[in-house]
């Protein structure tokens, strides 16, 4: 039996891909714990992780739940984050701030590659880690397989820590290769210790020698025990692992059953053991402990309280009315899921909801004077969009603040005015990431809101030069108005842009109006003859003539927009769609399949290489239009096991022409005649 010398509160981050138990798994611990005194259900939408009415109806964890607990004497503050690939973006964020994550998935070597960026993303960042092999109960996958199938895509070495007790095709326990211990799992309480089952010996004895091996990769003195058949302790063999484990040299792997709490209490000796405390941090973060500090990592707006800022107290103590970052600490709380408890001051390693620290930001390093900042990922870049507008006419002003607060809730989510088509946008990680953001406006700020695919900004542009002449007269008594010009259209290279000159000589056209010829041209431009702005033309002013009386810069304006409309429709007018460079990121085994999806969207692949630090990957450059983009993350995704991604920018426009250029056309033609 290990000692335990009592430590600071501590910090684990739960994670992993979507449906494999995680929010069961902080149920668990939290009736373990006391904390809670029953069990939620994913069936029943009462758990402590999944209390939003956005998470309770999708039956799904839809943001970052922070839930503090005793555990044996000792302070553990766990973040339970989404699943879902589209809902990242709180993880990422949590394991910044954690001592370690407990990595959760299923016993299906089927699904290994979906726990793949996760793992990375861990390694990465350098926050140790320990799997959790859930849903042991009902999987019909095997220990092994799964522990070999997540071996071949994680960057660290598995340490398997325990084998399984199996009676026919059930799972009953486990024997604990480090004492070599048996238990029988009971249903809700502690296992139950067993004489090790003569039928598995040989089973055990392998394993721990695997395990022993993989341990001596990193400890000399165990690997010349090993080649000299000496056999360690298990005190000796403990210590190896705790070590290996906070230098995130391993990653031990457990396996059981949230819903039944199988397994659980043995992860969680795991974690009380060997899971690095805040020192352990903050020497990782860079950081000398030598004056207050908090980090950031969630905002969340709450009804009836209003803005709560989640920082972790990484050195020092923040206390209620103290000044961080410039804003008063008004009031303090420990968080148990969407329940909040006020406390009065937190020291090291601790998590608090900070109140109305209005301009404080997720990210931010919080500190009484200094300025400094620790390393935090970049937010996630958008893949998917909708055009947004509210259902009540007078509820743009609204929407507009309601925006602002989920953006700084979720920083992968971001919002503004489409240039060029005037649409409010909103961008995120996939549809059901925006479908869930619409459900916060609708639940928190009372927002009934429309949504529609964004129209792609297809411009117009000519092949051929054209002299035009236009005049425009009117007279309705008084001074009337007069302006006749000579221009010449004339096409430019792609990406131009537009170019507008004048040659007029003998001041036929008074320079005073010649601005307003341009301004004609213009404001022409916005609608061409095919109903889009009109770019890479050059417009020269050759000729006109004027009247003393009646000219003025409206009426130049005018004749020079009606020189446009007469003339550019016989300049051969064509479409151009706007082409994106688009760079995909999947694991090489889906690379065959790439061609099939972007010929069948229009697009051409450019090139192949290996993605740079993560090994089994590959980097496929295309070009694709941006009218064929909409959806790609979908697709994408359900090729890849929910892995693939990609980012994107604008290249260049490009020209569009045959019957799905005409439907465009077409359909921006009825548009513009029921507006």
């Amino acid at each position: 039996m290990r000692s335990k010398a009592p430590s600071g509160p501590r910090v684990a981050a739960l994670v992993g891909p979507y449906s494999s138990g995680k929010t069961s798994l902080l149920e668990s611990i939290l009736k373990m714990s006391g904390a809670i005194q029953r069990k939620g259900t994913v069936k029943e939408s009462n758990m402590i992780g999944d209390a939003s009415p956005e998470a309770k109806a999708r039956q799904m964890s839809t943001e970052l739940s922070v839930a503090s607990c005793e555990y044996l004497g000792e302070s553990w503050t766990f973040l339970d984050c989404p699943g879902s690939v589209e809902l990242a973006q709180d993880g990422l964020n949590a394991i910044m701030v954690a001592d370690t994550a407990v990595v959760v998935c299923e016993a299906d070597e089927n699904k290994a590659l979906m726990v793949a960026p996760i793992l990375k993303h861990l390694n990465a960042h350098g926050i140790p880690h320990i799997l959790f092999i859930n849903k042991m109960d009902v999987s019909t996958g095997s220990v092994r397989g799964t522990f070999e199938a997540l071996q071949a895509v994680a960057p660290r070495p598995l340490v398997l820590r325990e084998i399984p007790i199996r009676e026919g095709d059930d799972i009953t326990g486990h024997v604990d290769l480090v004492s070599e211990r048996a238990f029988e799992w009971q249903s809700g309480e502690e296992s139950k210790l067993i004489e090790l089952p003569e039928a598995i010996k040989d089973d055990e004895e392998l394993a721990r020698t695997e395990m022993l091996e993989s341990l001596a990769d990193f400890d000399d003195t165990l690997l010349e025990n090993l080649l000299e058949d000496v056999i360690p302790s298990s005190e000796e063999i403990f210590a190896n692992i705790t070590k290996d484990l906070q230098e995130n040299l391993i990653v031990p792997v457990f396996f059981g059953s949230a819903e039944q709490d199988s397994g659980v209490r043995r992860l969680m000796k795991s974690l009380r053991h060997d899971a690095p405390d805040v020192a352990t941090t903050t020497e990782r973060l860079g950081l000398d402990g030598s004056a207050t500090v908090a980090q950031v990592f969630k905002s969340i707006y709450a009804e009836h309280v209003g803005k709560l800022t989640m920082a972790r107290v990484l050195a020092g103590n923040v206390s209620d009315g103290m000044t961080l970052n410039g804003t008063r600490v008004s009031g303090m709380n420990k968080m148990l899921g969407q329940k909040i408890d006020k406390v009065a001051k937190a020291g090291p390693g601790e998590v608090v909801a900070l109140g109305r620290m209005e301009n404080v930001l997720t990210g931010q390093t919080l500190t009484e004077a200094e300025d400094r900042s620790l390393d935090w990922p970049t937010p996630l870049s958008p893949l998917f969009s909708f055009c947004i507008h509210t259902s009540q006419r007078g509820d743009e002003v609204k929407l507009s603040g309601a925006l602002a607060k989920v953006a700084e809730d979720d920083p992968s989510l971001t919002y503004g005015p489409n240039a060029d088509t005037g649409e409010l946008l909103i961008w995120g990680q996939g549809e059901m990431h925006l479908l869930t953001t619409i459900d916060k406006l609708k639940n928190r700020y009372n927002l009934e809101i429309d949504h529609e695919r964004p129209q792609v900004p297809y411009k117009e542009t000519i092949r051929k030069p054209i002299s035009q002449h236009a005049r425009h007269k009117k007279q309705s008594g008084g001074h009337g108005e007069f302006g006749d010009v000579h221009i010449d259209i004339k096409p430019l290279p792609r990406g131009s842009g537009f170019q507008f000159d004048d040659v007029i000589t003998g001041g036929v056209v008074p320079k005073q109006y010649i601005p307003a010829v341009e301004s004609g041209v213009k404001e022409f431009m916005a609608r061409g003859p095919m109903g889009f702005q009109v770019v890479d033309i050059s417009v020269t002013l050759t000729d006109g003539q004027f009247h003393a009386v009646d000219s003025s810069e409206m009426a130049f304006k005018k004749a020079a927009a009606q020189a446009m409309r007469e003339g550019m429709p016989n300049c051969s007018p064509v479409l151009l769609e706007p082409i994106f460079e688009v760079t995909i990121a999947l694991p090489n085994e889906f690379t065959s399949n790439i061609q099939r999806l972007v010929s069948g969207r229009r697009g051409q692949i450019l090139g192949f290489d290996a993605k740079p630090g993560w090994e089994g990957w590959d980097e496929v450059k295309v070009q694709m239009p941006q009218s064929e983009m909409h959806d790609l993350i979908i697709d994408l995704r359900s090729m890849t096991m929910g892995v693939g991604t990609f980012s994107w920018t604008f290249d260049h426009l490009q020209e569009f022409s045959g019957r799905e250029a005409e439907k465009v056309v077409e359909e921006r033609a009825s548009g513009n005649e029921a507006a």
